[in-house]
């Protein structure tokens, strides 16, 4: 039975992989300031650099959740092909975006019996979604079944990092990560707070440091710490409008493990709404 490998907008995954049209992604809509724009990666440079010029020049931005009629427009089309669904979904820790899609799936299949949508909660955002549809569609041809092809990918779910630095605290602050006290005395005493996304898929900080070289060199010793040779899969770095210290991260990588596969990604406004412009991140799966 043949199935559809769908993602959504917070997934962040080489625009090569993309363009080979074999996975789909729902839309996410996101604010920058007063204007409304739904985001379908991969987002283009100038969009990019549109986003991450307006958060520094004070633009507010905002992101909403994935309502079950965009569920049902993503998935419905491929059911009335006879293709059953494999959704992977933005961290349940993060959104409800994955509980609203299990719910629509549930609904969808009584509709069209002998077809299935799988809903995957990565646990993850942006590159290790990415890493994980990559998983995903290699999986698809070597021909996995759908169900083999999900219970690979909660394996591969258990062993993922995500180690990333925000320059900004603010919108750490707005989300209501850290308080508004401590987010103005790190940004007077540049404190580059060091988080990762821990096994429940919620965002949690894990250390600081302050200056952004030895924020890059603790996200360094975490990858070094947790990292595993034995895996076919990319390592994803990636930033917020902030290619000087992404290409820092690469350089250190390759010089400590000649043979990686790095992904370079910038961060879509749908998570880059919520870290700020600057944020860089080592993604991957280890031990």
């Amino acid at each position: 039975m043949s199935y559809a490998i769908l993602t959504d907008a917070a997934c962040d995954l080489d625009a090569g992989i993309v363009r080979q049209g074999n996975l789909s992604f729902i839309p996410m809509e996101y604010s920058l300031g007063d204007s409304m724009r739904s985001c379908v990666p991969p987002e283009d440079a100038e969009t990019m650099k549109l986003f991450y010029d307006g958060q520094r020049n004070g633009a507010l931005t905002k992101t909403t959740q994935i309502s079950p009629m965009q569920y049902d427009e993503a998935f419905v089309p491929w059911l009335e092909k006879g293709c059953s669904v494999l959704y992977l979904s933005l961290s349940g820790g993060l959104s409800s975006t994955s509980q609203t899609a299990a719910m629509t799936a549930k609904k969808l299949e009584g509709r069209y019996p002998g077809l299935r949508i799988i809903v995957v909660d990565t646990k993850a955002a942006t590159g290790g979604m990415g890493i994980l549809c990559e998983r995903a569609l290699r999986n698809q041809e070597k021909g996995m079944s759908l169900e083999a092809n999900a219970e690979d990918l909660q394996e591969a779910i258990k062993h993922l990092y995500h180690w990333f630095l925000v320059q900004d605290l603010m919108y750490l602050q707005r989300g209501g990560r850290i308080g508004a006290a401590t987010a103005a005395v790190g940004t007077i005493f540049q404190i580059r707070p060091i988080l990762k996304i821990d096994t429940d898929g919620r965002l949690q900080t894990i250390g600081k440091a302050r200056g952004n070289h030895k924020a890059v060199k603790e996200l360094l010793d975490h990858y070094a710490e947790c990292a595993s040779e034995n895996t076919e899969d990319p390592v994803y770095v990636i930033d917020a409008d902030a290619p000087e210290t992404a290409a820092e991260l690469q350089q250190k990588l390759l010089e400590a493990h000649p043979s990686l596969t790095i992904r370079r990604c910038t961060l879509s406004p749908i998570i880059g709404a919520h870290t700020g412009p600057g944020m860089a991140a080592i993604i991957h799966i280890g031990k």
